[in-house]
């Protein structure tokens, strides 16, 4: 027989069940429901149900067909009209459970409600388990195997899955190990894997963990409509409207097998405790994706969980944080506090949300390690008996987990990691290197501006060396051009001391030029010379800003006259030898016998003959 698709909506008078049985006979069909119990025959579809309350015959209930969606909706008639079906949409819980083909069952569950009515009637759950001291086996007696999995039920499991126990858990050979041991190396094993440098990055440079951090889940939005629901009307409402499952998630509800687990005190405080764990590694692979699925999401959640990973069984709540906090600073990709935190709120979230939101998530985790090769030993170890028993737990043992939770506090000094002294230190060292930095930049910036004012200095006094070689070069081009004018005044000199000579009557005047007094070897010498004497020169620095000039007598003598130094500055024509009268006629220049200093200097070799 096939179970067919069907779910479950409510009002307050009625109960509607909606089955899909496509290809059947509509035409030949049965329906069965009395109190708690409803039954379905359309070959080849069968459906059994129990129902979370009671339903009653009475002339009002009501059947239809769609023969377009091959749907069956049927309403049934609540017994107590306005009581409200907690639990219709946890599909699994609300199958048949199978019965035992057995003549006498090995293990007879005796009152099975029992066990939940006494968990009903315990108001304070008490999250502390009980702590026995260890006692050793003897040598003698054989070794036990140790159990692990969903309430510690499973033992053996991994000696026959040998190939794939390292890709899925940490610990070797699980069925020899002991709990205490198994924790003893989880803590070595997170101590030898944490990195001092990874975690300081990441809490230096957080621009990629913040931006994660920003990521909202469907979960957030939920508990916002939630809590403002409940500030209105100041009264507890059901999570179901908050949460919706998809087709997809009720066909896997459907698939999963309905029974019942017999936990005594202890082993379902290991399995609220693993819950917690397994979904605090949930949050954070969605945090970081983004609620994307990638490759890693099945490595991120086994290894963040210690459930999963080292099949640990915590005794307390904080137990679970520590670990989970320890897993999230060693071995992901953001090893970051921050997203410890953040996973720990949205746990206490979904908690707070109920059973419906916890179902979701441990749907969504048994799809992905559906979808992962080896990982899928996980779901037949722990997330398959998760999603078919928390669908029949209470939803107040949920809200008193989550407040538990929410009360536990956990800080850096309780991952027994050295946080604190890790970033105290780390402060320290980029102080000192902002300190050496900032010296270096008011040095550099001291260097520069020495640097500039040396350029500066170094252009002036170029610009002042380059004014002064000007001003030597002008004051070397005017020696040079009164030099050679001197030079040029002292050859005509001497070409008139040659010329014939004719006084103001006309007579010519002897050739003698001994009155001159320019005779002396001596100055002849000095005059061929170069290098001139030191004193000679500045005779002759003197007289350069001198100039002479002839000018023309009113009796028509023409006679060597001194220029002042104010009137030097106006350029000497060059004097000629000869000077016209008004008539044209020519006369002879006559040198004046006033003896000049300059004319010392003007000897020839005509003097020496």
């Amino acid at each position: 027989m096939i179970t067919p698709a069907f779910e479950l909506t409510q009002d307050p008078d009625f109960l509607t069940i909606i089955i899909r049985v496509p290809y059947a006979r509509a035409s030949e069909f049965d329906v069965y429901f009395e109190g708690e119990d409803f039954k379905f025959y359309a070959k080849p579809y069968f459906l059994r149900l129990t129902l979370p309350g009671r339903i009653v015959e009475d002339g009002r209930e009501k059947a239809s067909y769609n023969t377009d969606e091959g749907t069956f909706t049927i309403r049934l008639p609540k017994e107590v009209p306005g009581q409200y079906f907690e639990g219709l949409d946890m599909l699994t819980s609300l199958l048949a459970p199978k019965k035992s083909r057995s003549a006498k069952p090995l293990v007879e569950e005796i009152a099975a409600s029992a066990e939940l009515s006494e968990e009903e009637e315990e108001e304070e759950f008490d999250w502390e388990i009980e702590q026995t001291p260890y006692e050793e086996s003897s040598e003698s007696t054989p070794p036990l195997q140790h159990p692990y999995g969903f309430g510690n039920l499973r033992s053996g499991v991994f000696q026959r899955l040998q190939d794939e126990l390292s890709d899925v858990i940490d610990i070797k050979d699980p069925d020899q190990t002991p709990a205490d041991e198994r924790r003893r190396r989880r803590l070595e094993a997170e101590a030898a894997k944490f990195e001092p440098d990874h975690y300081l990055a990441d809490f230096f440079e957080d621009e990629a963990i913040q931006h994660v951090l920003k990521y909202k889940p469907w979960w957030v939005d939920a508990h916002k409509k939630l809590t403002a629901l409940q500030r209105e009307s100041h009264q507890e409402h059901d999570t179901h409207t908050f949460v919706v499952f998809s087709e997809e998630e009720r066909e896997q509800l459907r698939k999963f097998t309905n029974k019942s687990y017999l936990l005594d005190k202890r082993s379902r405080h290991h399995v609220y405790l693993g819950l917690i764990d397994i979904l605090l590694a949930y949050c954070y692979e969605i945090c970081v994706n983004e609620g994307d699925k990638n490759v890693e999401s099945s490595w991120n959640i086994r290894k963040l969980s210690a459930t999963l990973c080292w099949l640990e069984s915590f005794t307390c709540i904080h137990d679970v944080l520590v670990s989970f906090g320890r897993r999230v600073l060693c071995y992901p990709l953001y090893r970051h506090f921050g997203l410890v935190t953040r996973a720990l709120s949205d746990t206490v979230m979904i908690l707070q949300l109920g059973k419906a939101a916890v179902l979701k998530c441990l749907l969504d985790i048994h799809k992905i390690f559906r979808e992962s090769d080896p990982a899928y030993i996980l779901n037949d170890l722990f997330i398959t008996d998760y999603c078919i028993w928390i669908q029949k737990i209470k939803s107040k043992k949920l809200a008193a987990l989550s407040e538990s939770l929410q009360k536990t506090t956990l800080t850096k000094s309780h991952m027994g990691l050295e946080l604190e002294e890790l970033e105290a230190a780390a402060v320290l060292v980029q102080e000192e290197e902002n300190a050496l930095k900032a010296a270096g930049t008011v040095s550099k910036q001291q260097l520069l501006s020495s640097e500039s004012e040396t350029s500066d200095s170094e252009e002036s006094s170029s610009t002042s060396s380059s004014e002064t070689e000007g001003s030597d070069s002008d004051e070397q081009e005017s020696s040079t051009s009164e030099d050679g004018e001197i030079n040029s005044f002292q050859g005509t000199l001497e070409e008139e001391r040659t010329a014939p000579l004719i006084d103001c009557n006309g007579l010519r005047q002897g050739t003698n030029t001994s009155a001159l007094g320019v005779t002396d070897g001596t100055a002849e010498a000095s005059l061929q010379s170069v290098s001139l004497p030191g004193k000679l020169i500045e005779e002759l620095e003197m007289q350069m800003h001198s100039a002479m000039r002839l000018s023309e007598q009113p009796g028509g003598l023409a006679t060597v006259s001194c220029v002042s130094q104010e009137q030097a500055e106006n350029p000497v024509p060059k004097p000629d030898r000869f000077s016209e009268d008004a008539a044209g006629k020519g006369s002879f220049l006559e040198v004046s016998s006033k003896p000049n200093p300059l004319l010392f200097l003007c000897s020839t070799n005509e003097d020496e003959d």
